[in-house]
C-alpha cells in the first residue's frame, strides 16, 4: 500500500528513467495530512477484511497474494523532501498500530539525498520503531555515471555517505536500477565501480540486508532509455552475490526475447 507524499510531483532527482510524467503539473501542491490519514485506515481497513477483493479490479487475485505485506512511502517523487517528514511517518505508524495486523512493515523507498536532515532522522528512528525498512537508491558507482543517470545537483559522495550513516544503525535494503542508456548496458568499469562501492559499505560493518537489482519496467522519461534482458539482470545479480558477499535478487523488465512483462 503506497504513500504519496509528493502529489505535486516535485523530485531533486530527475532520473532518465522515472515514469512520472513531469510535463504535467501535479494534482496540488500539498499533503492534507487529515485526508491522507482517514484515505489510509479505510484501505488498511478494505485490505484487512477482505472486502477489497469483491472489487472487480482485485477479484483475480491468487489467494496467496491476498495479504497486506507493507505500507510503503513512495509516490510521485523523493518522501523525505516533505518538510513534516518526521510528523506524517508518527501519524501513519499510529494508524498502522490500530488497523494493520502484526508484522505489516513500513516502508521508506528512498533516494537516501536527506539522511543528514535532523527532522528526517527522527523520521526514520519512528519508522524503525514500527516494523520498518529503508530501501534506499543506489544506481551507479561513479560520480559521472551517478549523474548521467539521476540528473540532480546533489554530489553522490552525499548520498554514498547517508547510506552509510543509515546502514551503520539499520538493516537497508539497497535498490539499483540499470538499463540501456542509447542503446548501451553499463560499462565494465562502471559495473566494477559499483561492485567496490557495495565492497566499501560491508566492509565497514554497514548493514546491507540486501540489493536489488532490477531494470525499466514501464515507460520512463527519457526514450533513449531501455530495459536490460532478463539474462543481464540475472547477470548483475551473480556478480554481487559472487564479488560483494552481499544476498541479491533479480526484478526484470520487458524480456527483449519474448516481450512478456514479468511482476
Amino acid at each position: 500500500m503506497g504513500v504519496n507524499l509528493n502529489p505535486d510531483k516535485i523530485c531533486n532527482f530527475d532520473c532518465i528513467y522515472c515514469q512520472v510524467d513531469r510535463s504535467s503539473p501535479g494534482e496540488t501542491s500539498f499533503v492534507e495530512l487529515p485526508r491522507l490519514l482517514a484515505e489510509l485506515e479505510e484501505a488498511l481497513r478494505l485490505a484487512t477484511s477482505g472486502e477489497i477483493y469483491r472489487d472487480e479490479r482485485f477479484a483475480d487475485t491468487p489467494e496467496p497474494w491476498r495479504r497486506l505485506n507493507d505500507i510503503a512511502f513512495s509516490g510521485d517523487g523523493e518522501p523525505t523532501t516533505y518538510r513534516n517528514f518526521d510528523e506524517i511517518v508518527a501519524a501513519c505508524a499510529q494508524v498502522k498500530r490500530r488497523v494493520a495486523p502484526a508484522g505489516v512493515k513500513l516502508i521508506l523507498i528512498t533516494n537516501a539525498s536527506m539522511f543528514h536532515r535532523p527532522h528526517v532522522q527522527r523520521g526514520l528512528e519512528t519508522l524503525q520503531a514500527n516494523d520498518g525498512e529503508i530501501w534506499a537508491k543506489l544506481d551507479a558507482g561513479t560520480a559521472e555515471y551517478f549523474q548521467r543517470i539521476d540528473r540532480t545537483s546533489i554530489p553522490f559522495a552525499q548520498i554514498l555517505d547517508n547510506i552509510a550513516w543509515a546502514a551503520a544503525r539499520w538493516p537497508v535494503v539497497i535498490q539499483s536500477l540499470f538499463m540501456r542508456v542509447a542503446g548501451e548496458a553499463p560499462s565494465e568499469p562502471e559495473c566494477m565501480a559499483y561492485l567496490e562501492r557495495l565492497r566499501e559499505l560491508s566492509s565497514a560493518g554497514r548493514r546491507i540486508k540486501l540489493v536489488q537489482i532490477y531494470t525499466v519496467a514501464r515507460r520512463p522519461t527519457e526514450s533513449y532509455v531501455t530495459p536490460l534482458s532478463d539474462a543481464e539482470v540475472d547477470a548483475l545479480v551473480e556478480r554481487v552475490r559472487r564479488e560483494t558477499g552481499l544476498e541479491a535478487a533479480p526484478f526484470y523488465g520487458v524480456n527483449t526475447e519474448n516481450e512478456s512483462t514479468h511482476v
